[in-house]
């Protein structure tokens, strides 16, 4: 590893930690020097992800080990920066809290986060999820096999795929309650489309000399189904679950806004703000963005390990 980049990176480090300790110390507003030397924190850490992200490219540094690094010292920095600025500046928490007010209120309102993520996402997002990716699925197949499904369906989906969700939203609530089935009800709504059209896509993926090649074989529609074409398509129905991975999520915390009981991310998120609790909001968020970006990387992993003959893969 080039000696250069560490001493970037320690400069940035240092720089950085010495405006967060010597914050508390000044009284507002802080002095010039303290935003110069944050200012120069922030370059010298932009200098040590970029020259780390050149060094990977060339090879003088394992991807494997270090490609962890640019990621997390991208966000450390972002925090910190956040960090620094609200309490260097005086910002009102109302207006935008700094990451350790936010911090503090998850560590004081476990019991109530929790009770929320169960609601949204293992009830709502997870069962949802689901039911649209199976459904979208399902009917692919059916489209596949029927050209009149395939002239009918098609544009219906697209036709219910653009209905916007405060508009479905409430009607989903009037038949199915207050409950997480409503919730769930919309999330079936979004992501059945993603998954519908995607996964017609991928089936017509396979080329005429591979289909020519199963009709010498003598194989039927199945086997050329399961062994020729849903392999071809598995690219795309991965797309389509990774798009759905965080459609689901939103339109699960969105439906919570026209009627639930009183649980769920998208409940508390829209009391506290009346409440005038922004901190409480963003460890929502927080804990949201959190459960998304699992989901998702779940996703790739799967992704990942099914398709790792196809091209793409292999070279990620």
């Amino acid at each position: 590893v080039p000696f250069s980049l560490w001493i970037d990176g320690a400069v940035a480090a240092i720089g950085i930690a010495a405006t967060l300790v010597s914050l508390p110390e000044m009284s507002p507003p802080p002095p010039a020097f303290y935003w110069l030397a944050l200012i120069a924190a922030w370059v010298f850490a932009w200098l040590f992800v970029e020259r780390l992200s050149r060094a990977m490219g060339r090879g003088e540094v394992e991807p494997g080990v270090f490609g962890f690094l640019v990621p997390l010292i991208f966000g450390i920095t972002v925090l910190a920066l956040w960090e620094a600025v609200t309490r260097g500046a005086g910002v009102p928490s109302v207006i935008l809290p700094p990451p350790s007010a936010i911090w503090a209120r998850i560590a004081a309102s476990l019991p109530t986060l929790w009770a929320d993520f169960q609601q949204t996402f293992l009830k709502a997002v997870l069962i949802g999820y689901a039911l649209g990716c199976g459904l979208g699925f399902a009917v692919a197949i059916l489209i596949d096999r029927s050209p009149f499904l395939k002239r009918g369906l098609l544009p219906l989906g697209n036709f219910v795929s653009a209905l916007p969700i405060i508009g479905v939203a409430p009607i989903m609530v009037m038949w199915f309650g207050f409950d997480w089935p409503s919730k769930a009800a919309v999330v079936v709504i979004m992501t059945f489309f993603p998954m519908l059209v995607n996964t017609v896509a991928g089936l017509n993926a396979a080329g005429a000399m591979e289909r020519d090649l199963m009709t010498t074989y003598a194989a039927g529609y199945w086997q050329t189904l399961l062994k020729l074409r849903l392999p071809a398509a598995a690219p795309f129905i991965f797309t389509a679950l990774k798009i759905n991975s965080t459609l689901a999520l939103i339109g699960a915390i969105v439906a919570e806004f026209f009627g639930t009981p009183i649980v769920g991310m998208g409940f508390r998120i829209s009391t506290e703000v009346g409440r005038m609790n922004v901190d409480m909001v963003w460890a929502e968020i927080a804990v949201a963005a959190l459960a998304g970006s699992a989901f998702y990387g779940v996703v790739v992993l799967l992704e990942r390990a099914i398709t790792f003959w196809h091209p793409s893969v292999r070279s990620a």
